[in-house]
């Protein structure tokens, strides 16, 4: 099998950076703008033109307006159940996905644990053929000590035997005007509660919210990463270290962190040997899947089938999971290796 589209959509896929409100199906959302009305929007096209970004403060601000239509918590497991099916439907094996139940606490008063297990209902509709964890995205925008009690909510939850399927947290939200800095409490109690860290870095701000992240934070892993090439000693502390880069190239295009798929700098760091792996982001609100990042990295970067796979191990081991699902989804790649033509 040489048809390289044909090889990825078969490719078993592994995503860790993706957001489940920004992956939800247009045909799903759509729905949800007619039961509650108000919207302007008429149609699905109408909808889809909603999704074109001026900069990456024009796409924040189409996020929240989405989101005003996520207002009850059955909405929050039927868009959940469509994500799931929508990523089973294109071979995503497995997940690590934002949610940020803190948006809706704001919006609509919603109990973040309670917006937890209806998501958690809504994937499992799909857990026989894809497997979702969560990621509590705490908002930056609306401060740490908001974050912290969010923090303990879905901690106590979790305790008091609801499992949900979280086993970490992030920041996203406005990252050039709030650095990370004042998360670290945050971030420590997050660990002391046995979960993992991440956060958004380098894509809205520069390098110094990167090393900030890593310092004050000690986050597990970098989301975006973007603009770790602006300092090549990040960059070095990146590789030396072996922190995993969750990186979103048409996302980035989207939002206008960079200019083309072709100066995005994933190919410079993958060639030096960092940890990266490739992400969608918000798969549904930038026009993208998994196969059609790999496929716009063979186009415009260059990237070979079997570099592709090497994108596709640097996920694998920069999730969370544990050993056995590790050793899993690596056994199913090697068994799709030996279904297509990888030319070394």
């Amino acid at each position: 099998m040489n048809d390289l589209a044909e090889a990825l959509r078969l490719l078993p896929k592994v995503e860790i950076h993706l957001h489940i409100e920004g992956a939800i199906p247009a045909p799903a959302l759509f729905e949800l703008v007619s039961k509650y009305g108000g919207s302007g929007v008429s149609s699905i096209e109408e909808l889809l033109e909603r999704f074109r970004y001026r900069d990456f403060s024009h796409f924040l601000r189409t996020w929240m307006w989405k989101n005003g239509f996520i207002r009850e918590y059955e909405d929050f497991t039927f868009i959940a159940s469509a994500v799931a099916r929508d990523l089973a439907d294109q071979n995503v094996r497995y997940v690590e996905a934002f949610h940020s139940p803190g948006d809706f606490a704001v919006l609509h008063g919603l109990e973040v644990a309670r917006v937890t297990e209806a998501v958690r209902r809504g994937l499992d509709m799909e857990k026989d053929r894809i497997e979702i964890r969560l990621i509590a995205d705490l908002t930056r925008d609306f401060g740490p000590e908001r974050g912290r009690v969010w923090l303990r909510e879905i901690a106590e939850a979790t305790e008091m035997g609801k499992e949900m399927g979280v086993v970490g947290i992030g920041i996203g939200g406005s990252e050039h005007d709030f650095p990370p800095e004042p998360y670290r409490e945050v971030y420590r109690e997050a660990r002391r509660l046995g979960l993992r860290t991440t956060a958004h870095a380098g894509e809205a701000a520069g390098p110094e919210s990167i090393w900030g992240a890593l310092l004050a934070l000690e986050v597990d892993r970098i989301g975006h990463g973007t603009r770790a090439v602006e300092d090549p000693a990040l960059v070095e502390h990146l590789r030396e270290k072996r922190i995993p880069i969750e990186m979103c190239p048409i996302s980035n295009l989207r939002t206008g962190v960079v200019a083309e798929v072709a100066r995005h700098p994933l190919r410079e760091f993958f060639d030096r040997g960092l940890l990266v792996s490739v992400n969608t982001d918000d798969p549904r609100m930038f026009g993208t899947s998994l196969e059609a990042e790999y496929l716009a990295l063979a186009e415009h970067q260059g990237f070979r089938l079997d570099e592709i796979r090497r994108l596709v191990e640097n996920a694998i081991d920069s999730t969370w999971a544990e050993e056995s699902t590790r050793a899993r989804l690596r056994n199913e790649l090697s068994e799709w290796a030996l279904r297509v033509t990888i030319d070394p």
